[in-house]
């Protein structure tokens, strides 16, 4: 698997949490699951609450603001596979991997995974 490349991390820390967001919610909405499901995992993965949560939606903090006020759940680590063609486990720069743990349990989302199975739970 490549590395990812130092304009790839830059770009990631540049995007709007509030851009791709959208996104999220259309990608896991037409697999029938809920906006409420997807804000369980977000709010799992980085420890924010529902307001905390909202107020990024909304907002303009870019994915590096983002992951600098989330808290990583301790078991983000086991988030592993591949996503937008990298293995999750091998990318280096932390925020490209933080972003890219959040890619892979919504995708995880829309293929219909069991919600204990992406929240990682023992």
């Amino acid at each position: 698997m490549p590395t990812t490349t130092p304009e790839h991390d830059e770009r990631i820390a540049r995007m709007t949490f509030a851009s791709v967001y959208p996104h999220y919610v259309t990608k896991i909405e037409k697999k029938g699951r809920t906006r409420e499901e997807l804000h369980q995992v977000i709010c799992w993965l980085t420890g924010f609450s529902e307001k905390q949560l909202q107020k990024h939606i909304d907002g303009t903090a870019t994915f590096e603001e983002f992951f600098q006020q989330a808290t990583l759940n301790p078991n983000a680590h086991l988030i592993k596979g591949v996503i937008c063609g990298y293995r999750v486990e091998d990318i280096e720069t932390p925020l490209t991997r933080k972003a890219r743990y959040l890619d892979k349990i919504v995708d995880e989302l829309a293929k219909g995974k069991a919600m204990e199975k992406i929240l990682r739970t023992p």
